[in-house]
């Protein structure tokens, strides 16, 4: 049975990554790279950039890692030399081995690494070390629609998701129905998967700095709770989430347009999209802000990484500090402004984990777009960067968040309360923990 699963897992490495070379380029000799595709002009003019600096062909994997074929792959020794990641993930793959600590590798190449935003350094060390250069970096906004609020006598520019009691009540008096038939959420807190930005917003991290799980604090079962509430005001959890699973986020009838959401809070890259489709839509955004009314958010995003037997350390060293480098991140925005102005789009800038590249993006490329609320928009994400918390690394990462989610929905659908429900998952996490250490 061992020899089988080796064998199937050679198959796997081999066939996602011959599946999707550059053309012309040697799989004998060129640096492999998995989870990293071209889906535009920011991925491609780096990579032409670094392939027109070194001489080095790329072989790509097309589509997002794949956790089993990338552990596969390490386990019989034949890693891709480079894995593209989400950073949330490092602390899981440092404890595991599958990755290599970069200190040796950025000193070498010279990488400045004060210059990368702090929360997103911590997401990419483990244990004092780092494993990865950080990439994009995304935060969460407040996006209200301005129409919905106002026909209920709410100030958009006064929906301050600190008072969370506030927050359940605006979330009732804003829900729209025919008949019993829910036609717009009122106020969606994202869970489960913002629970942790919720917590934080009571002053408490789910994860703390060895890495352990802290999902029964009462901080996060008050986080739980409230955000619930804010839910139940609305609809039951089956209707909530069938409802909320029809909106065409990405299109010209997106919830903020056809009214059937009037606030929640998203990541910064559905900036561009309206941009890209209504940038015209009625809609105020604003930070986040805690229990004590201070801005504050949850930043993510990813990274790059050296698996630990690479093949050609030396060359996936320079291909990632080159990719991260300043002026890599200024030619792939130019590019991006370019593509988008020959469509007449409005360019809403490139938010990375390199301060000093956000810097210059938004020094050199960056113009304010004629449309107000996208502009306001873009001061707001540039505004938070530098006031965002994510999570810190832990070796369960992964079956942390599986654990949080699942709590959250089995308050969601009434099976339990949160305080029962969150130590149960925290037994989960502490249970993935052990076996793992």
């Amino acid at each position: 049975m061992r020899a089988r699963v080796l064998l199937l897992a050679g198959l796997l490495v081999l066939g996602g990554c011959a599946g999707a070379r550059l053309p012309g380029s040697d799989p004998g000799d060129a640096l492999t790279v998995m989870g990293f595709g071209l889906p535009d002009e920011i991925a491609k003019t780096r990579v032409d950039l670094f392939k027109k600096q070194s001489g080095v062909e790329l072989a790509l994997s097309e589509g997002k890692l794949d956790a089993q074929q990338f552990l596969s792959a390490v386990a019989v020794k034949q890693p891709p030399d480079v894995v593209y990641l989400e950073r949330v993930e490092i602390g899981s793959y440092a404890t595991q081995g599958a990755i290599q600590p970069l200190d040796a590798c950025v000193k070498e190449r010279g990488v400045d690494v004060s210059a990368f935003r702090r929360s997103a350094l911590a997401q990419s060390s483990a244990g004092g070390k780092l494993y990865a250069l950080p990439d994009f970096n995304q935060v969460n906004l407040m996006i209200v629609n301005n129409a919905a609020a106002r026909a209920a006598g709410v100030d958009p520019a006064a929906f301050a998701t600190g008072d969370w009691a506030r927050l359940a009540d605006l979330a009732g008096r804003l829900t729209g129905r025919d008949g019993g038939r829910l036609t717009r959420i009122g106020f969606d807190p994202k869970v489960p998967e913002l629970l942790p930005m919720w917590a934080r917003a009571a002053g408490v991290s789910i994860v703390d700095d060895r890495g352990n799980p802290h999902l029964d604090d009462p901080g996060v079962v008050e986080a739980l709770a409230a955000t619930a509430a804010m839910v139940r005001a609305q609809a039951d959890w089956g209707d909530y989430r069938a409802f909320r699973e029809t909106f065409d986020l990405f299109g010209a009838k997106n919830p903020y347009v056809v009214d059937q959401l009037a606030a929640m809070p998203i990541e910064t890259w559905y900036l561009n999209v309206l941009a890209s489709t209504t940038p015209d839509v009625d809609i105020t955004v604003l930070p986040p802000l805690d229990r004590q009314g201070n801005p504050y958010t949850w930043a993510g995003g990813s990274g790059w990484a050296i698996p630990k037997g690479a093949r050609h350390p030396d060359r996936a060293c320079a291909f990632i500090a080159s990719m991260t480098s300043v002026g890599s991140w200024v030619a792939a925005a130019k590019a991006r402004k370019a593509g988008l102005v020959a469509k007449n789009k409005p360019y809403t800038g490139t938010f990375t984990g390199n301060r000093l590249a956000d810097e210059r993006i938004f020094a050199e490329v960056y113009e304010p777009v004629r449309y107000p609320a996208i502009a306001r928009g873009v001061q707001v994400a540039l505004d938070l960067q530098d006031r965002a918390f994510s999570h810190l690394p832990s070796p369960v990462g992964a079956e942390i968040k599986k654990a949080y989610e699942a709590a959250t929905t089995r308050v969601l659908l009434g099976r339990q309360s949160p305080r029962d429900s969150l130590a149960q998952a925290q037994r989960e996490a502490m249970a993935a923990l052990d076996w793992r250490r």
